[in-house]
């Protein structure tokens, strides 16, 4: 089984039935991963391997600091041996140094992962920032709006979003200029 498929078969086993709506937008990011194929090359596959399984370490079963990153990662390393390009993207993606520094855990996420080429971190915050929850396609903005709607301006995430923002937008833009240098096609 090759990296890809292992990790649409993973990401099924560990939120599928817990968390059907973490599994649809995490089926949307993946979705969303494989339009950027034109831009990316080999790490392609890598890519979206890293998108299916962003949001693992909100499956119950492996949940226990409560920050998904950083259990995510660290159960594809300690428990899966996933790849480890595929683990620093799960590990940082979003932003996710700086919601671990609203969470008191910025020094064990970089002490244990180290940040991945930023032209991967930079597809992945688009694939998850142009996804809706349900699996949909979005913008940047509503996207944003949306997370600090459902969880609330004044909480660790709506905090860390808000900080978060001006690089998510940098990180789409970027996303969107490396498209069009390519002559790829824009995702909708």
């Amino acid at each position: 089984m090759g990296l890809t498929e292992q990790a649409f078969t993973l990401a099924e086993s560990m939120l599928a039935e817990p968390l059907p709506r973490r599994w649809s937008h995490s089926l949307g990011v993946a979705k969303r991963a494989a339009t950027l194929r034109p831009i990316l090359g080999r790490d392609a596959g890598l890519l979206e391997a890293a998108a299916v399984l962003h949001d693992v370490g909100y499956s119950p079963s492996i949940a226990t600091t409560g920050f998904h990153p950083l259990d995510g990662a660290r159960f594809l390393r300690d428990q899966e041996s996933f790849d480890e390009r595929v683990v620093r993207l799960v590990a940082h993606h979003s932003c996710a140094l700086l919601e671990a520094e609203e969470r008191g855990l910025r020094d064990e996420l970089a002490g244990e992962f180290a940040m991945e080429q930023p032209a991967l971190v930079d597809a992945l915050i688009f694939c998850d920032m142009t996804t809706t929850p349900y699996g949909g396609h979005t913008t940047p903005a509503d996207r944003l709006d949306e997370i600090v709607s459902r969880y609330g301006s004044d909480t660790i995430v709506g905090r860390f979003i808000q900080r978060a923002a001006p690089e998510i937008h940098a990180a789409a833009n970027r996303v969107e200029g490396r498209l069009a240098a390519a002559g790829a096609p824009q995702p909708i």
